[in-house]
């Protein structure tokens, strides 16, 4: 197996997906390219074995959310699972007043991280000062929202949806939007609906009898231009290429087997990453 299309359901962490399908797939090289918390469920792809190597290829991908809000409840943990801080009515803004403000975070723009994550300062990672209850200057990250969207309202709760760069945080995100829109709340549920091109539609349950393996090449020509190498050798050398090209990376294959990751240095391509 190299290439998974996961629908993660919730309950489970990202580290639970990858450790039950180490145990099916009888393999213990497995990693994932974007963690979804244990609440959220949806697309996860997952890599195993010598395909892991592309796990820097993937990760900062574009991702697509679908976002519950329920106002009225604040966690410290900015989602439902945390602990409630704070509680109060709260009357649900007009469907117009939210539009506007999610359209205000369209575009570039830096986010706040949650103290949640797994992030390091000073040497320890964030929620480790959450659970030792010490303050700590929480890092600022730039992220872009490429397009947002609500898609209802309730007395208590709204839903979006919104595309946005690789590292994004939706629960932040809803921490900003209710910050702008004068409320309390929390994020209720989270579903990822597609990494880039990977829709949720294209996922398999963790509990198929039969999972589906995704080519490396047929994955990844839909991402880079390909080169077709006449010498695996030289490739397998990392040996630099001198081609007549203008991209600024490149897919080298052989027969459709997937060997590097190549990128442009002045008139020469250098290899990037070894895939074999």
């Amino acid at each position: 197996m190299s290439i998974l299309f996961i629908d993660k359901p919730k309950g489970l962490s990202s580290f639970d997906v990858c450790f039950r399908l180490r145990k099916k797939l009888g393999t213990k090289k497995i990693g994932h390219t974007g963690t979804l918390d244990p609440n959220a469920s949806g697309v996860m792809i997952v890599l195993s074995d010598k395909q892991t190597k592309l796990n820097q290829f993937i990760v900062s991908r574009k991702k697509e959310y679908i976002a519950t809000v329920l106002i009225g409840k604040e966690t410290d943990t900015l989602d439902i699972d945390g602990q409630v801080i704070n509680e109060k009515d709260e009357k649900m803004p007009d469907k117009e007043i939210i539009k506007e403000c999610l359209n205000k975070y369209l575009g570039k723009s830096k986010q706040e991280v949650p103290l949640t994550s797994a992030i390091h300062v000073d040497g320890k990672r964030l929620y480790e000062y959450q659970r030792e209850n010490k303050k700590v200057e929480l890092p600022l990250r730039d992220i872009e929202v490429f397009d947002i969207e609500l898609i209802s309202v309730s007395k208590d709760e709204f839903e979006f949806k919104v595309t946005v760069s690789g590292g994004t945080y939706i629960r932040s995100l809803v921490r900003d939007i209710l910050r702008d829109l004068g409320i309390i709340g929390t994020l209720k549920e989270l579903r990822r609906t597609a990494i880039d091109k990977v829709r949720i539609d294209e996922c398999q349950s963790l509990d198929s009898d039969e999972l589906t393996d995704h080519d490396a090449y047929d994955f990844l020509k839909d991402y880079y231009p390909v080169y077709e190498a006449d010498n695996m050798n030289d490739i397998l050398n990392g040996k630099p290429l001198n081609i007549d090209r203008q991209d600024d990376e490149i897919l080298i294959v052989n027969q459709k087997k997937v060997l590097a990751i190549y990128y442009k240095d002045d008139d020469l391509y250098r290899c990037k990453r070894g895939l074999l």
